[in-house]
């Protein structure tokens, strides 16, 4: 079995836990992905160690990158590793692990990652993603999850989700962290479908502010909230000029007021609105100049 290479062996952690993010199917909107990079970035995380992606890839799809090396006029091959980064921070040390949702060997791939965890002796597992969801862009983000131990919940505020269908590699790795023993949680942020190929810095800082309840790390959030405003001000615009998507999400609004339960959709999959409504949103919202940055 593959088994995460250490390159830089920290000593003994303080109360470590792992925090985790998947690009991919599990990533709407690349809010999860985000979040823990702003994170890393925020606290000075440092890179210790990866997990080989030659069992885990299918390289036709995910193909690796050539790049000239930082400095110098020399290509190198980037492969789509997973990455852990240490930050030192605060009364706990977090690492944080960040990847691409691999195409094989799932459970290999989870056993590999939860054996680093407990090479490292880490007590609690945190997995973050984000799914498409009917939801309004004009609500607060609404924010699902479970979590092992009831105090755990309460401090992060998940809201349990009836779903039942298609998961992916953050659903398994959560469950075999479970039951591998390792106290765990999880928290999703819905993403409105209709902005779906659209980074969504408004999930990106609910899911850290969320989370930062359990991590209590200092955290500047001036650069997300700047970002997250000017994206609520060009959905707005597209609101004003569109009838059809001003109706559209009036619909969702009505909805959401009545509390039923968001509907997931399937990333890839058909949407429950027309095909040309999320194009014209997604094409106004290209056409703008472009926000600060999460990484």
């Amino acid at each position: 079995m593959t088994q995460v290479t250490i390159h830089d062996r920290p000593g003994r952690l303080r109360r470590p836990v792992l925090l985790l993010a998947f690009a991919g199917w599990n990533d709407a909107a690349e809010s999860a992905t985000n979040a823990v990079r702003f994170l890393r970035g925020a606290w000075d995380g440092q890179r210790i160690a990866t997990l080989d992606p030659e069992e885990f890839y299918h390289f036709g799809l995910q193909r690796p990158l050539v790049r000239l090396a930082p400095g110098t006029s020399e290509r190198e091959l980037v492969w789509p590793e997973t990455e852990f980064a240490l930050c030192t921070r605060g009364s706990r040390d977090v690492l944080i692990g960040v990847g691409i949702e691999p195409h094989l060997r799932w459970k290999t791939y989870c056993r590999a990652v939860l054996d680093f965890a407990r090479e490292l002796e880490v007590g609690l597992v945190v997995t973050l993603g984000a799914l498409l969801a009917e939801v309004p862009h004009t609500r607060p983000v609404r924010l699902t999850g479970f979590a092992t131990d009831p105090e755990l919940a309460t401090i992060l505020g998940v809201r349990p989700t009836r779903y039942e269908g298609p998961t992916g590699i953050v659903g398994v790795l959560s469950s075999t962290a479970r039951a591998s023993g390792f106290a765990t949680a999880s928290l999703w942020a819905n993403v409105p479908h209709y902005i779906s190929a659209i980074e969504n810095p408004r999930a990106t800082l609910a899911l850290l502010q969320r989370v930062n309840r359990l991590l209590d790390g200092p955290l500047d959030y001036r650069e997300l909230e700047e970002a997250a405003t000017q994206f609520d001000s060009q959905l707005a615009e597209v609101l004003a000029q569109n009838r059809k998507v001003a109706s559209y999400v009036r619909r969702l609004e009505a909805r959401d007021q009545e509390g039923e339960e968001a509907e997931p959709v399937a990333p890839g999959g058909d949407l429950p609105s027309a095909q040309d409504l999320v194009a014209e949103i997604e094409r106004f919202l290209r056409q703008q100049p472009p926000g600060p940055t999460t990484e």
